[in-house]
């Protein structure tokens, strides 16, 4: 068995063939062909700027790592796994095209560095991708919001009937999670966007090299400032995965709704053929598949953050090799969050609503109780806590008679308070109570159409939050 081409000087004899498979990574790490090629175009550029070498040897670099780019495009490239990672197969093929001009190539670059460039620009271009991923389900629940503005419907608490909402409000609260993780996304990526490049092994290099030149044709705001940290750091994947983390908490709250909803026994939604399946031995079935995977690759992405946090939390500065496993957990959890969001944008922009049955079960459960308390304490000039216990006598009385609140007579209101007059009826239909939730960010239609315009100018003018009104 030979030594490795690329790093054997130091081996009399090559590597057993289980340490090839464990140290071999390129089975999944080809996925940052893009950014390896495109982060040696531009350390070859600044190397011939910098008069490191040539500007003859710099063009046949950049012409053979162009045609790398284009065999592995057209699946014509192939990959050795005894060349262990990407980095050594794109320079092993550079090696055949263009001859000892590619081994310069590596001249103040460490594949430390270079692993970190690759990665952070492979992230930066998933969290780039997470962020158009969100203003489109964001777009798609304004629309939905918009056009139920004023459906009315149950709200929950303990997923018992409390009070009136409409279900426009009900789905800008999923507006607001999710305007919370584009937030975050766009975080994220400010954080990251230091250029890893030139930091070499660990320490730096002892050329002349221009970091702020590579970061510039990178596209990175600044080149990072401390070496050791440069190559170490894997906070960016971290950041990524914690962000898919949470945004994949609240695709699994609104799947959940949604397979509650489409029960007959709620009836709230029916959703398309498009996002269901049948029963292999029911004919009668139609399964919310689409929203039950939503919730269950929620616990993948878990899985994948927790994975990373326990490669990451014991190793000393600066690199070490535990952190070749960074890379399928955040390309797994980069997918699967795609898949996430581009299914519930798809569910929640063709599922039918049911106005009639959110109607029906918004005035269950005596869900106007508290308007009967506050209306007491406005009219009647009862203290709270008074007209509270007022009001909870009136649902006993109602659920006693089987009957909902604006059924009870004149005469029982009065028996409950002498204060009460016909007046309260007003107060105690669903539709009327949640026209009075006025206030800012309440549930009245007023209200979730001025939110609506809200969120469009702020998607407008980027993820932070403004003073928009």
């Amino acid at each position: 068995m030979t030594s490795n081409r690329m790093w054997g000087g130091r081996f009399a004899a090559g590597p057993a063939a289980v340490m090839e498979a464990i140290n071999a990574s390129i089975g999944f790490d080809r996925k940052l062909y893009a950014q390896d090629i495109r982060g040696s175009i531009a350390h070859a550029r600044m190397l011939a700027e910098t008069g490191i070498i040539s500007a003859e040897d710099q063009k046949a670099i950049v012409q053979g790592l162009n045609t790398i780019l284009s065999e592995i495009e057209a699946g014509t490239f192939v990959f050795k796994p005894e060349l262990e990672d990407i980095h050594m197969n794109v320079e092993a093929r550079l090696t055949e095209l263009i001859g000892p001009a590619a081994g310069r190539l590596h001249t103040a670059r460490s594949r430390n560095d270079q692993v970190a460039l690759d990665f952070r620009l492979w992230v930066k271009d998933a969290l780039e991708r997470t962020a158009d991923a969100l203003t489109g389900l964001i777009e798609t629940l304004l629309a939905r919001a918009d056009e139920h503005a004023a459906t009315v419907m149950p709200g929950f608490t303990h997923l018992q009937s409390a009070q009136p909402v409409t279900f426009g409000h009900h789905l800008m609260a999923y507006v607001e999670m999710f305007g919370r993780d584009l937030w975050r996304v766009r975080d994220a990526i400010e954080r990251l966007d230091e250029n890893p490049l030139g930091a070499a092994a660990l320490a730096g290099t002892s050329f002349p090299i221009d970091r702020e030149k590579t970061t510039a044709e990178l596209g990175f705001r600044e080149p990072t400032r401390n070496s050791i940290d440069t190559v170490s750091d894997r906070d960016f994947a971290l950041e990524f995965m914690s962000v898919a983390a949470i945004c994949g908490t609240h695709l699994s709250r609104i799947a959940e709704e949604i397979v509650i909803w489409s029960t007959p026994q709620f009836g709230f939604v029916r959703l398309s053929d498009a996002f269901s399946t049948g029963s292999s031995i029911m004919p009668q079935k139609k399964n919310p598949d689409a929203a039950e995977l939503i919730r269950a690759k929620t616990g993948r992405i878990n899985g994948d953050l927790m994975a990373l946090l326990t490669v990451m939390k014991g190793l000393p500065l600066a690199y070490s090799k535990d952190m070749q496993e960074d890379k399928e957990a955040v390309f797994d959890a980069a997918e699967t969050l795609e898949l996430m969001l581009a299914a519930m944008a798809g569910m929640a922009g063709d599922m039918e609503i049911n106005k009639a049955a959110m109607k029906k079960a918004a005035g269950a459960g005596f869900a106007t109780a508290t308007d009967l308390a506050d209306w007491l304490v406005r009219a009647a000039g009862l203290p709270f806590r008074e007209a509270h216990h007022v009001s909870g006598r009136a649902v006993a009385l109602a659920e006693e008679t089987r009957r909902p609140l604006d059924k009870l007579s004149p005469d029982e209101f009065r028996s409950l308070h002498p204060a009460i007059t016909d007046e309260v009826y007003s107060v105690l239909t669903v539709a009327n109570s949640v026209k009075t939730r006025t206030s800012f960010g309440g549930t009245a239609p007023s209200q979730v159409r001025r939110q609506i315009r809200y969120w469009r100018k702020r998607l407008k003018r980027g993820a932070r939050p403004s003073k928009l009104r």
